[in-house]
């Protein structure tokens, strides 16, 4: 299925909602609506949580856009919706979007970085599991197939090396499963903290594998998208401090997008950052990694090239 955009928006009613002038006024008679999908991720996943609130958000201040969210597998399911036209805007990790020679997927640009995630090694309190090389035939979730966790943790696997008994499950089904017993351990490459690593740290005593050594593998096999990190002792309840590798997130548009509109979308994220996390919105504490965007970093996307539309508000910025 290709989606056809026919945005009506006028050039003028774009900028003046760029420039704040248009938030809480009445509908204006020319600007027309344009509707927009927004491929996230999968259940229990930070991009569910914070795809709905970009799109809410992006509802709200962009006069005559609604934006929709589809669910996905995530990053590369995510990648391979937009060049297929079954979505315009989509959130994946930049290892995933990178191909090995540094290009960007054609068709694809960038309208921003948003936040970084971790990759997470999760078992159970009481697993054998005490380090990465362990994990050698043993049960492992490796993601929901064509996302992000997926194309991480089989690099990691494939650098260690590491043989294992891999299984493709989504955030909350690797949660469940390594409750019950049926996975030995399970990767996640999300924000910090992520809904389904939370809720089963609340319930069960969990521990987090270091993947130390395995940040800086990944680091000198592929250079550009990853940076060694820490999960903070904040993070989880009972979970100390853990060394990790580190991807950033990028939020991505079809070239054929309208300059005019990812204009608008842009200025609105950066602009009114604060909405998505404002406590009067109920949602504060559901999407955290939200207060990481910020325009120092937003334009951030290594090899990938800004939207032209992107690239007009970051130049306007510094004037």
């Amino acid at each position: 299925m290709v989606l056809n955009l026919e945005p009506r928006i006028s050039r003028r009613a774009v900028l003046l909602a760029a420039g704040g002038l248009l938030v809480g006024c009445s509908p204006q008679p020319e600007a027309d609506e344009v509707h927009l999908r927004l491929a996230t991720g999968p259940a229990g996943a930070v991009y569910r949580r914070i795809g709905g609130a970009l799109a809410e958000h992006i509802s709200e201040q962009v006069p005559g856009a609604t934006v929709t969210t589809v669910p996905s597998g995530a990053s590369t399911d995510n990648i391979r919706m937009l060049r297929a036209g079954e979505a315009h805007l989509g959130l994946t990790s930049l290892d995933a979007l990178i191909t090995t020679d540094g290009s960007a997927p054609e068709g694809l640009s960038a309208v921003c970085r948003l936040y970084d995630s971790h990759l997470h090694l999760v078992v159970m309190a009481g697993s054998a599991i005490e380090e990465f090389r362990d994990l050698e035939g043993k049960r492992i979730s490796l993601g929901a197939r064509n996302s992000g966790t997926e194309f991480t943790s089989l690099r990691v696997l494939k650098l260690g090396p590491v043989n294992a008994d891999g299984r493709y499950l989504s955030q909350a089904e690797s949660a469940a499963a390594l409750r019950d017993g049926k996975i030995d351990a399970m990767f996640s490459l999300t924000g910090v903290p992520t809904p389904a690593i939370t809720e089963l740290a609340q319930r069960h005593p969990i521990r987090l594998i270091p993947l130390d050594a395995q940040a800086d593998a990944l680091f000198g096999a592929y250079p550009g998208p990853y940076a060694p990190a820490m999960i903070h002792a904040t993070a989880y309840a009972g979970i100390p401090a853990t060394r990790t590798v580190a991807v950033p997130n990028v939020l991505l548009a079809r070239n054929d997008l309208p300059d005019d509109l990812v204009y608008a979308i842009t200025d609105t994220i950066f602009t009114h950052t604060g909405t998505i996390t404002s406590a009067s919105r109920g949602d504060a504490a559901a999407v955290p990694e939200a207060w990481q965007i910020n325009v120092r970093t937003g334009i951030s996307t290594a090899s990938v090239p800004l939207h032209p539309g992107a690239a007009a508000w970051f130049r306007d910025r510094k004037r």
